[in-house]
């Protein structure tokens, strides 16, 4: 009976090593060390992976010593914090993307730093302090941040201003950060400046803007003034390889320069689109420079300074079959002046300062180099001319293309012109222009100027005896008066420049005889003229003067007769066939003035 009842439970005991290496044990034996630790809960929900942050967040500053580009500026505050020589208010200036934000942030910090063993303003930032994270994600209670371009408005300022008398909750100091301060009203500006001039110890005061002529002179004289640089390509190059090399990302040299250099100095702009070009390749790939070139929209950038070698050597229809190619795969019209013109001035640069003063990748540099060497400074300085007027011309054209081509056209026919100088000592020896042109018919005497300016100059007149000059203040004998020249003379010699306006402009002669006068006033004489002239001779010559002002049958004034006789020279220099093959060979070209006509010229 025994032995049954024993066999029975041993039948029904459970195995020990039957049981599954997962089963949880309600009493926490060995068996559950077996299970890993880090599995979630079967029923609960899958864990969200974490957004991602843009570079140019993640990469922000964090202390001074990460502001690339800015050294004078860390230098200048460090000093001032060292010595204990802190201003109230902050002005920071420059372009976007440069720090300026950021750098309000770090001093909001370094003004309320607070660690074990230090309490006071400090810019070494490199622990963390106590209000240091809430500072910057912006939730601090004694920094408060403005951004004046949505609160322009007096009532704004006001309020503001309101809670800078009530002394700090939790820092050393309150901290006004107002962002774009240049669109502040006039109000806003005119409510502040009170409290800026005299603003309490604990309050401080720090603006940012990229307007700096837009803010009133008299904020800034109540503001230390930084001006934040633009950051060189070759820095900005440096700092984005490591950007690279800390995201694990691999981007060729010449393409961080071409991010640099598209950055136009801005750091955020930079980041933005290192951001972008790490994402053009797959992971482990390197995004090259092609890659880069194309994600920027400058792929074609080579195909211009191709067509700008074409239109520097004058081959037209070369141009216009480059410009239609490069038309055709979307190019913008406005954008292709804009970079003929920027390559008109590196060539410019290139042949003062050298290849190395180019920020531009190597063979880019080196073909406009080349171009500068061997085109002239002058020839150079017109094509920036023309394109300048070119650029206009395809802004206000109807159809941006048509005035592209009209405008390589005029380049290429202008490529191969000789300078001023050069043309017109071609035009005076009667040799061609260009080559295979015919030479200029006629001849006349011509003569330069300084600056290659030149006049044409016609037969002299032949020169009137100047009047005798009287000694000042001896009355003379009476001089006969016989005509207008003779009174004008006169009036010149005794250096009255207001009678003598007045008689070239407004006296019209009628008849003259000794110790009278008549005229017709021209129309705006005034009306104290004839009296006026009248006691000035009985001054002059010691003899009375009647001086009659008629009301018609007068001759010419001195100035339409000296007009009449520029018009004519004017008529007679434009005959002349040398003249002529000048003004045809530079199209726009007009006289300006005929010297040694009769009259004032």
């Amino acid at each position: 009976m025994a032995d049954t009842d024993f066999a029975l439970h041993d039948d029904l005991a459970p195995e020990a090593d039957e049981r599954d290496d997962a089963t949880f044990s309600m009493f926490e034996d060995d068996g559950a060390a077996d299970v890993p630790a880090d599995l979630p809960p079967p029923d609960a929900p899958p864990v969200a992976a974490a957004p991602y942050t843009v570079l140019a967040r993640k990469y922000r500053p964090r202390t001074f010593e990460d502001l690339i580009g800015q050294e004078a500026m860390v230098r200048t505050l460090t000093n001032a914090f060292s010595t204990g020589r802190i201003a109230h208010a902050f002005m920071l200036t420059g372009v976007r993307g440069v720090g300026k934000t950021t750098t309000a942030r770090l001093l909001a910090r370094a003004l309320n730093y607070e660690r074990e063993g230090v309490n006071g303003p400090s810019v070494d930032l490199s622990q963390p302090g106590v209000h240091d994270q809430a500072i910057n994600e912006g939730r601090h209670i004694d920094v408060m941040e403005l951004d004046a371009a949505s609160h322009t408005g007096v009532d704004n300022m006001r309020d503001l201003l309101d809670s800078v008398r009530y002394a700090p909750v939790q820092a050393r100091n309150k901290v006004y950060v107002i962002d774009e301060v240049h669109m502040l009203s006039k109000g806003a500006f005119n409510a502040l400046l009170k409290t800026l001039e005299e603003p309490p110890p604990h309050a401080k005061f720090i603006f940012a803007t990229t307007e700096i002529r837009k803010v009133p002179v008299t904020i800034l004289s109540r503001c230390q003034r930084f001006d934040l640089r633009r950051v060189e390509p070759e820095v900005l190059t440096a700092h984005l390889q490591k950007v690279c090399d800390a995201e694990g990302a691999q981007v060729d040299e010449e393409g961080l320069r071409l991010i640099a250099r598209a950055a136009e100095g801005s750091v955020r702009d930079a980041l933005s689109l290192l951001d972008q070009a790490i994402v053009q390749a797959d992971r482990g790939q390197v995004v090259d420079a092609v890659i880069v070139r194309d994600m920027l929209g400058l792929a074609d950038r080579a195909a211009t300074i191709g067509l700008f070698e074409t239109v520097m050597k004058g081959d037209a229809a070369g141009a216009l079959r480059d410009f239609r190619l490069l038309h055709g795969y979307g190019a913008d019209p406005a954008q292709v002046t804009l970079d003929l013109l920027e390559h008109a001035h590196a060539a410019s640069v290139a042949k003062t300062l050298g290849e190395g003063a180019l920020h531009l990748p190597r063979d880019q540099s080196a073909r406009l180099a080349a171009l500068g060497s061997e085109v002239s400074a002058g020839t150079l300085a017109r094509t920036w001319q023309m394109l300048m007027r070119a650029h206009d011309e395809v802004r206000r054209a109807p159809d941006g293309a048509a005035a592209v081509e009209m405008a390589l056209i005029r380049l290429c026919y202008a490529a191969d012109l000789p300078g001023p100088e050069e043309a017109l000592r071609r035009l005076a020896a009667g040799e061609p222009l260009t080559p295979g042109a015919p030479p200029p018919s006629g001849g006349a005497r011509l003569s330069a100027g300084g600056g290659g300016a030149a006049r044409a100059v016609a037969a002299p007149a032949p020169a009137r005896s100047p009047a005798p000059q009287p000694e000042p203040g001896v009355s003379q004998p009476g001089p006969a008066m016989a005509s207008l020249d003779d009174l004008a003379a006169l009036v010149a010699a005794r250096r009255d420049p207001l009678l003598a306006m007045d008689i070239a402009q407004y006296v019209k002669p009628i008849s003259f005889a000794p110790g009278r006068i008549s005229f017709e006033p021209a129309p705006g004489a005034p009306a104290s003229l004839a009296p006026n002239l009248s006691a000035k001779l009985k001054a002059w010559t010691g003899r009375p003067w009647m001086v009659v002002a008629e009301p018609s049958g007068g001759g010419e004034t001195l100035n339409a007769r000296a007009a009449r006789a520029q018009a004519q020279a004017h008529a007679e220099i434009s005959a002349d066939p040398f003249v002529r093959a000048v003004l045809q060979t530079f199209p726009g070209a007009e006289i300006v003035r005929v010297d040694g006509g009769e009259g004032p010229t």
